[in-house]
């Protein structure tokens, strides 16, 4: 069976369910938690000052809204993508501000022709945990990117692309307050893996490098042994 539409966990209805102790198991709700789709929070170069702050910021009513992981990690994707495309991968940093607290929960039931005479139970029971979603409220920030003040106007471009993603309407604002985005790792998860790669790759260059000169030096060794070989044939015959 399929992903169901978001629109069937979009109520804000229910309390949140959200205890899950991994600590002290005798407090835990929740028995078992499913995998959080989503993976990253902090994308692009965090040391660079940059000077204007863009923000997605959704307009869901006064009763609030549930965004699922699977929506918040298809958006970041996309707008990570179109930064890096239009911007570069060190002309922006873009930062995700909410995390998915509450676990969805379903009473599965039977579907198709005659289920009625096979699911037997209550229509309304507690349901099993099926997912992540983080409970948003009117007027709240999504994503903030943070981009120099010529490229504004593509960070905004890169953010509508989500609007597509979310259950409710989305707007941009631009400002030049880029200490309200919070704290900032000193390097992000993209900068690492690369200068991981580079020095992997810088390391293969010297190995194959010593590995060159080893040959050359054992080429030259075994061109010299017959010489000497012929030479002391020589004096043998003297």
């Amino acid at each position: 069976m399929g992903l169901r539409p978001g629109h069937c966990y979009n109520t804000t209805k229910d309390r949140p369910y959200t205890r899950h102790a991994v600590n002290v198991h005798k407090r835990n709700y929740i028995g078992a938690v499913p995998g959080l789709k989503t993976r990253q929070w902090n994308m692009g170069d965090g040391q660079k000052q940059f000077d204007t702050i863009v923000d997605l910021k959704v307009g869901c009513g006064p009763r609030g809204a549930q965004l699922r992981d699977n929506a918040i990690e298809s958006s970041r994707l996309m707008i990570n993508r179109t930064l890096i495309k239009r911007v570069g991968k060190e002309g922006f940093f873009l930062k995700l501000r909410v995390y998915p607290h509450h676990i969805l929960r379903e009473n599965k039931q039977a579907q198709g022709a005659h289920a009625d005479r096979i699911q037997k139970g209550m229509s309304h029971a507690f349901g099993k945990t099926i997912g992540r979603a983080a409970r948003i409220r009117d007027g709240q920030v999504i994503f903030s990117a943070l981009v120099m003040d010529a490229d504004k106007d593509k960070a905004v471009e890169s953010l509508m692309r989500a609007a597509s993603r979310f259950p409710c309407p989305v707007t941009t604002r631009i400002g030049k307050d880029v200490e309200s985005i919070g704290t900032k790792p000193k390097k992000t998860r993209d900068l690492v893996k690369e200068e991981e790669e580079a020095k992997a790759k810088a390391a293969e260059g010297a190995l194959a490098a010593a590995e060159g000169e080893a040959a050359k030096e054992g080429e030259a060794a075994g061109a010299a042994k017959p010489e000497a070989k012929a030479a002391e044939k020589k004096e043998a015959k003297k």
